[in-house]
């Protein structure tokens, strides 16, 4: 999802929830996807692009049923001719011939820093079997991330570091601790090379139209997820008369400054760990009270605790402040990991981090042997603060923390200090915050869930009203996004959608 620095995206978890149908008469007929000839606006026209978008991967077999690629995109898609940057692509073909097979779906997990790549190897997981026996399931590294050419901030010992790190300072010796972490994760962003200048969202939506064109797609059909939704948004804005069948689930508005969207995450992000206090309350082994006020409470004296004092862990590294946040909201991404959470609570509050210190290392994807799966904890700065709307002084930021600890009294000062990160970075800003409109798309539907933590459900109805094409489905739940995450309702109302064509009734909620 689209965080304030440095939090990160975590896989999708399947979650046994229940859930209501909305067809009738059984499953639909697949479709063809329709098709339309490029407007003459479109990049695609361009000439000096021509090569870009007349590619046709070389797909390799990788393993597992797998093929795996190269996309070349230009490091700048204003200057075709200058610099080119290298994307890593897999693909999980379609047996289905002629009508039956629909074309390639896109997906993207979020992040800014989510593997795409990774995320499509989970086929079976995140896509129902009919959409994969209809269409070639494709994922991408989005420029700078993962296999794709990547940027290069930090080492190891440097992203430990910074994660670690007091995330909520208490005085102006540790805002300029913070503050020398954060601008050092930017200038070795910028030294990494030209490419740390174009990894805004914007750009990645045109790479995205050359991909669709390179897999012979004359319309894009998409899964985004998270911040996998404001790619999707922004790229029908961009192409509208590309937009083939778009779901985006776990809406960010676009129209939203910065603050908002990590004001509102704050609260999300309050809303969720109520509602799993609630259910740990709820269970003999809580280790907190029965009563939700005083068990969220407990998790934040604990938090307050550790400023001052970090727990030990058998691994030998404390469990900090910054790392006792990310531990926490691990697990409130989806229910299935509220048990986890709860021992790590039980262990911590008896003196031990050690299961929290797991938590927060799966938040940041740390190995255990302190090596990191992915360059995401870089990769996500790096686009937030390219695509970011409004700069921001040091001092408007430490001003701006009561008005994020009124909306989460909880995770307000974490996020509010979050911003930071971009006050320094030294490379400007290419974003802005504005509502889209798709005028001239076909349906997008987008997918809401009530007490989503990271994308607050006003967001989705927010992007659904925007968008001229915009379709609002509303799953009634917790967790993070609702495609795949155990409704059967939200399965088959996108399922018919992606198959069909078919929206769900309006104001349905599942």
């Amino acid at each position: 999802m689209r965080r304030p620095v440095p939090a990160l995206a975590t896989a999708a978890a399947a979650l046994l929830l229940g859930g209501c149908s909305l067809l009738t008469g059984g499953a639909p007929d697949p479709v063809p996807v329709g098709t339309a000839a490029p407007a003459a606006s479109e990049p695609a026209a361009r000439a000096d692009l021509a090569a870009f978008y007349g590619q046709r991967p070389e797909w390799v077999d990788c393993s597992g049923g797998f093929q795996c690629a190269r996309l070349t995109v230009p490091v700048d898609h204003a200057d075709p001719a200058g610099a080119t940057t290298s994307l890593a692509l897999v693909r999980l073909p379609t047996s289905a011939t002629g009508a039956d097979r629909l074309g390639s779906i896109v997906l993207n997990p979020g992040g800014p820093g989510g593997s795409g790549v990774e995320y499509a190897r989970a086929a079976a997981s995140v896509l129902s079997e009919d959409v994969r026996e209809h269409f070639d399931v494709v994922g991408f590294d989005p420029r700078g991330v993962g296999g794709s050419d990547p940027l290069r901030c930090l080492d190891a010992a440097g992203v430990d570091e910074l994660v670690a790190a007091d995330a909520t300072p208490d005085d102006a010796a540790e805002v300029r601790r913070l503050r020398a972490l954060t601008s050092g994760l930017g200038r070795g962003c910028a030294a990494s090379g030209e490419l740390a200048a174009h990894v805004d969202s914007r750009t990645v939506v045109q790479d995205l139209d050359v991909l669709r064109a390179a897999l012979g797609d004359d319309k894009l059909t998409y899964l985004g997820k998270s911040y996998g939704t404001y790619l999707g948004a922004l790229y029908a804005e961009r192409f509208p008369h590309r937009v083939g069948r778009l779901v985006l689930d776990g809406a960010i508005d676009p129209a939203l400054s910065d603050e908002q969207v990590a004001a509102g995450q704050a609260g999300g992000f309050e809303v969720a760990l109520r509602a799993y206090v609630q259910g740990c309350g709820q269970e003999d082994d809580c280790p907190l009270p029965a009563d939700p006020d005083a068990a969220v409470a407990r998790v934040r004296a604990l938090l307050e605790g550790l400023d001052a004092q970090p727990l030990p862990t058998a691994s030998g590294r404390p469990l900090t402040q910054g790392l006792g946040y990310y531990a926490l909201a691990q697990p409130l991404y989806a229910p299935s990991l509220w048990p986890r959470l709860t021992a790590a609570l039980r262990s911590a509050l008896a003196g031990d981090g050690t299961g929290l210190l797991a938590l927060a290392d799966a938040y940041a994807h740390r190995r255990p042997d302190g090596t990191y799966a992915d360059n995401a904890v870089q990769a996500l700065p790096a686009v937030n603060c390219l695509d970011r709307t409004e700069a921001r002084t040091a001092e408007e930021v430490a001003a701006s923390v009561p008005r994020y600890e009124a909306a989460s009294p909880t995770f307000g000062a974490f996020l509010a200090w979050s911003a930071l990160t971009c006050v320094d970075w030294p490379i400007p800003p290419v974003g802005r915050a504005a509502p889209v409109r798709a005028a001239g798309a076909a349906p997008v539907l987008v997918v809401g869930t009530t007490r989503d933590p990271a994308t607050p459900y006003e967001w989705a109805r927010g992007l659904a009203g925007q968008l001229e094409p915009g379709h609002l489905l509303t799953h009634d739940g917790d967790g993070h996004t609702a495609y795949r995450m155990g409704s059967s309702c939200v399965d088959d109302a996108v399922d018919a959608y992606l198959l069909a064509g078919h929206l769900p009734e309006p104001d349905v909620r599942c």
